[in-house]
């Protein structure tokens, strides 16, 4: 099982290693990562591995997201069957 996760925001130090951080926290593997900085925007796309998370993937999302509200991003973490439903044609 693996889910997207997605930051944007004002580009500032640790962006990245607050998201690892917290997913580290709760064994989930980071397996990919693309992230780029346009202008003074970070923007981010992770997926991860969230076979072995040690809590509930609702718990791990709400985690992430109440990071958002800490650091002044927007990070959205979304189960891949549910990115990948929204994408079929």
């Amino acid at each position: 099982m693996r889910a997207v996760i997605t930051v944007v925001g004002k580009d500032c130090v640790g962006i990245l290693a607050e998201v690892s951080n917290a997913c580290a926290r709760n064994n989930v593997n980071i397996s990919e990562v693309s992230q780029s900085i346009l202008q003074d925007m970070f923007c981010m796309i992770m997926m991860a591995d969230i076979s072995k998370c040690a809590i509930p993937f609702a718990e791990f999302k709400a985690q992430l997201e109440s990071k958002s509200e800490q650091l002044g991003l927007s990070i959205h973490v979304m189960h891949e069957d549910i990115f990948n439903s929204m994408h079929r044609i």
